[in-house]
């Protein structure tokens, strides 16, 4: 079976909040061969997402985005147990989002993903101040911040965390990269709140972060001198 099939097949219980035919359909994909991280990738990300799509256009009502959402991170959580582990390599990388479920679901993914692959993962989920990021970014001073926001609103609070970070130069040397659906659906956003990177999907924030050089520090900015006002002197009379 191609993925989009198993896809469609896992969507069908998962709208109807069927726990168990859901937990069947991931049992039987991993006795046929299929490896943790493609069902993570190629579906457990896209149901996220088309739960997310219809309940945006009332295709579905919160009932079914609450069940759907739960049951995706009771799969989540089944499979990172059995992702095979990469030695760890040392790169740290902090991750935080909204304080809704779609993307605090969006982030376990990545943070199970990133630890398979032997990133040191700081997940400090959604509702975080941003000073107390800004501190625990100054103290581990990580290789890559993963932002997740799902709604127009996350956008200018994220805006306003990497300025803050940038502003401080709290990590001088890190990437930030911004992930989940307001910047899928909004061409550029990801520039306009001043990210280094950008993800549609887990997989591209694994590949991106694994790829992705220091970011070249910003030399300091110096405060332009004064000029000095000329005292006239006074007119002869």
């Amino acid at each position: 079976m191609s993925h989009p099939q198993l896809l469609e097949q896992y969507l069908r219980p998962l709208i109807r909040g069927e726990r168990r035919s859901c937990r069947q359909i991931v049992q039987n994909a991993l006795d046929t061969g299929l490896h943790p991280r493609a069902f993570i990738e190629d579906v457990l990300w896209p149901a996220m997402e088309t739960i997310d799509k219809l309940y945006r256009h009332d295709k579905i009502n919160a009932v079914n985005e609450h069940m759907a959402t739960r049951i995706n991170r009771l799969i989540a959580n089944q499979l990172q147990a059995r992702l095979p582990q990469t030695a760890p390599h040392g790169r740290r990388v902090v991750m935080a989002c909204a304080h809704d479920e779609p993307e605090e679901l969006g982030a376990q993914m990545c943070s199970d993903l990133f630890e398979a692959e032997g990133w040191d993962v700081y997940f400090v989920g959604g509702g975080v101040p941003h000073d107390e990021i800004l501190s625990l970014v100054g103290e581990l001073r990580p290789a890559l911040l993963l932002l997740f926001g799902s709604k127009p609103a996350d956008a200018p609070r994220i805006r306003e965390l990497i300025t803050l970070i940038r502003h401080v130069n709290a990590a001088p040397e890190m990437n930030v990269m911004v992930a989940g659906g307001v910047f899928n659906r909004a061409d550029g956003l990801w520039q306009e709140v001043q990210a280094d990177l950008f993800a549609p999907t887990a997989r591209d924030a694994l590949t991106l972060a694994n790829h992705a050089r220091p970011r070249q520090a910003e030399p300091p900015r110096m405060d332009a001198p004064k000029k000095r006002r000329r005292r006239r002197k006074a007119p002869v009379c």
